[in-house]
């Protein structure tokens, strides 16, 4: 029947809380779990379209893979989907870190969950090894593509590189590759990509909705600014220009606009301004805050929730402190997560325009490579930190290395990530199954030593 989503809305559902629940493991961990589910397993969106929306995401501040379940709802599910997708996504998490971060205030660290979770991290490794793997076997289809996958991992783990300058990088390096040599490996393995990728079930699909419109932009452009600061708005004018939930709400929303590059970016630049300008934590709370956050499922830019609940705990005016702290926690996590639905509800419909478009498709499969080297990178960050205690930052020669200290290496955590790996790669054990397992063995192991 013409214009009926080729997946119900029920259905869908189920996928996207499943994905919210298990959305571990940072960037790399969520991008792995949405590719192995919506690509591998359930065949709802191809490769091609799943890595293009990932190239647009990556350009967003903001989380990009909660970005990316944002566009994917709404490609299957218009606006509703994408609503539900992208608030199924953070609601998880973010009702775990509020009832850690009421724990937290009232008692202090939690070390069960700590131990639950410290057994869940080094599994989600399996799950970015293999989806590293798969997303490299279908992006990277030339040499040309394997040096530019090489070169975006270098640029952003040694050098440093923000995330934009290289994937506008890659885009320039492969438009100039189109042009200078037409018909080259670039563009030869992009359709030899597309000639092996089974048919998804959005290739079937009644996509009208994605036709983009200036007069809808507007709307939503309004729609979206009136949502995001007219409950900070409100706030304002009933406790008072100077209030802590307004303080939060300004910082948090600013904050919102320049996390380029995910939440790593952003954090020493929130922690310092917590802790030394508004007094809203402790120093050494921010690492609490971060370790909650880590280890629970959702985007890791979370830890600003448990920065607005402890600041509006400490600052509660007249309010009772652990009420503060809710409504704190809450507007945090608003300020921050509308404009993610505004940056795609407004650009997703250009950016699928753009899919046809021959002239720009070299350029296309140049950012998709660069993002496998995106994706190895936050893979390997989030292994060194959950493999190892004590990760030490080394400069030298404008170069930027993070090199473990092979002391503090955790070796109930490494022998849970390779049992995870052997489990997954090698018996093609469920992923549900796996994580099940490994948080077990992390509750008996108990929490490593930080």
């Amino acid at each position: 029947m013409a214009g009926e989503p080729p997946v119900s809305f029920r259905d869908a559902l189920r996928v996207w809380i499943y994905v919210g629940l298990n959305s571990f493991g940072g960037p790399a961990g969520q991008i792995a779990v949405m590719h192995r589910v919506l690509v591998e397993e359930k065949k709802w969106i191809g490769e091609r379209r799943f890595l293009h929306a990932l190239n647009y995401c990556m350009l967003l501040p903001g989380p990009e893979a909660q970005q990316l379940a944002i566009y994917v709802g709404w490609l299957l599910h218009r606006t509703l989907g994408g609503l539900a997708a992208g608030i199924l996504f953070v609601l998880p998490g973010f009702l775990a870190m509020l009832a850690l971060s009421a724990i937290y205030a009232a008692y202090g660290r939690v070390p069960l969950v700590e131990a639950v979770f410290s057994g869940v991290k080094p599994a989600v490794l399996a799950i970015v090894v293999e989806a590293v793997i798969r997303i490299g076997r279908r992006a990277l289809v030339s040499r040309t593509h394997v040096a530019l996958a090489a070169a975006a991992f270098l640029a952003i783990f040694v050098l440093g590189v923000p995330f934009p300058v290289i994937i506008a990088g890659a885009a320039l390096a492969g438009f100039a590759g189109g042009r200078i040599f037409p018909g080259a490996s670039t563009s030869r393995g992009a359709q030899a990509a597309a000639e092996g990728e089974p048919e998804d079930l959005l290739a079937r699909a009644d996509l009208s909705h994605t036709r983009p419109s200036l007069a809808r932009a507007l709307r939503i452009l309004a729609l979206g600014l009136g949502l995001w600061f007219v409950p900070l708005i409100a706030i304002a004018w009933k406790t008072g220009g100077k209030s802590v939930f307004v303080q939060e709400g300004l910082f948090f929303s600013k904050a919102a606009v320049v996390t380029f590059g995910g939440a790593y970016a952003v954090l020493s630049y929130v922690a310092q301004q917590a802790v030394e300008v508004y007094g809203w934590l402790a120093p050494g709370q921010m690492l609490d805050g971060l370790g909650l956050a880590e280890t629970t499922p959702g985007p890791l830019i979370l830890v600003t929730q448990f920065v607005g609940f402890q600041g509006a705990y400490r600052q509660p005016d007249a309010l009772d402190p652990m009420l503060a702290g809710v409504l704190g926690a809450s507007l945090t996590v608003w300020v921050t997560f509308v404009p993610c639905f505004l940056w795609i509800f407004l650009g997703a419909p250009w950016i699928e325009a753009l899919r046809g478009n021959r002239a720009l498709s070299s350029a296309l499969s140049a950012i998709t490579a660069a993002v496998v080297g995106v994706i190895l990178n936050l893979a390997v960050w989030f292994a060194l930190h959950a493999l190892f205690a004590r990760v030490a930052e080394v400069h030298a020669a404008g170069m930027r290395l993070s090199i473990p200290e092979w002391g503090s290496v955790r070796l109930a955590s490494l022998a849970i990530a390779i049992a995870a790996m052997i489990a997954m790669l090698r018996f093609r054990i469920g992923m549900m199954t796996t994580l099940f397992a490994c948080a077990v063995a992390g509750a008996l192991l108990g929490a490593p030593s930080s």
